[in-house]
């Protein structure tokens, strides 16, 4: 496995970079700013992104989409629709237009009425309620109405290697999280004075920012690794590295969240820090396809 970016891979990276860090929030005051969120809705139409997989990408192109669009908190939707484009094209069914399912609950459903579903080896299309507020300020939700109507039947290796993806695509919003919640907090020790001094200068806080950067570069590594097995090994060693980086992941971006809260102070704990973006974002996309340390049967300290 090599784990450079090609030259390809990176020219996606600086364009969903930048994607993200024109448009995205960057104020709590952002999220209700309807024409950012227009403009930026149409900036990914343009790109094509929300239909990666049929346009032949890989897991880890996938991946690097996912993690600059946690990094800068894009409240477009983007995984859902991408894991959608994923089950559609295997039944060369029309994939525009609907979402996705995890637990009965449709996420990324801002814009779309539909969602599909796995269950097993057997897609099936629902129509959505019309959502309700919830935790993630960054990705509307909704319960399905009824009993989802089947579409077809997909191989296990394929039901199975769209968990990997699924668990990956997660896992990479999590590390885009941690990356963006801890580029806000090192900002702020920056410019933040205590005693005639910036407050990252103190040993306390620096340690704080420099264990949250190994958290984030170890997530970098095993989430890499994952998203290169979903397309590279077989499916059940692809399933096994997915379900590891998951779990790495969301213990590492939470751990990195509640630091950049920590790190503000008595201002992280209010409504206009962004960082409580961050947080619910993290904690949200842990609970999209979870998994325990009793499935992969060894401890992650």
């Amino acid at each position: 496995m090599d784990v450079r970016l090609t030259t390809e891979q990176q020219q996606l990276r600086d364009a969903a970079a930048k994607l993200a860090d024109d448009l995205g929030p960057a104020a709590v005051s952002d999220l209700a700013d309807e024409s950012r969120i227009a403009r930026l809705d149409k900036q990914l139409r343009a790109t094509g992104w929300r239909a990666l997989r049929s346009d032949g990408a890989s897991g880890v192109e996938v991946a690097i989409v996912a993690e600059e669009f946690g990094r800068r908190l894009v409240d477009t939707p983007f995984l859902g629709p991408v894991l959608a484009d994923e089950l559609a094209r295997h039944l060369d069914v029309d994939g525009r237009g609907v979402t996705i399912v995890s637990d009965d609950l449709a996420f990324d459903t801002r814009g779309y009425p539909r969602a599909l579903s796995l269950s097993g080896t057997t897609v099936g299309r629902a129509d959505l309620d019309a959502g309700s507020g919830g935790a993630d300020l960054t990705r509307a939700s909704a319960r399905i109405i009824g009993t989802p109507t089947p579409l077809g039947e997909v191989s296990t290796e394929v039901a199975r290697r769209w968990q990997a993806l699924a668990l990956v695509a997660t896992a990479a919003d999590l590390v885009g999280c941690a990356r963006g919640a801890h580029a806000v907090a090192c900002d702020y020790a920056k410019i933040r004075e205590q005693y005639g001094k910036q407050i990252g200068s103190y040993q306390a806080v620096a340690h704080l920012l420099a264990e949250s950067l190994a958290l984030i570069e170890g997530s970098i590594s095993i989430l890499r690794h994952a998203a290169w097995a979903v397309d590279e090994l077989d499916p059940e060693q692809a399933i096994r590295a997915a379900q590891v980086s998951k779990v790495y992941c969301a213990r590492a971006a939470r751990t990195v969240c509640e630091t950049a809260i920590q790190v503000h102070g008595g201002i992280g704990n209010t409504w206009d820090c962004l960082v409580h973006v961050y947080l619910r974002r993290a904690l949200t996309s842990t609970e999209l396809w979870p998994v325990s340390l009793k499935e992969i049967n060894f401890g992650l300290s």
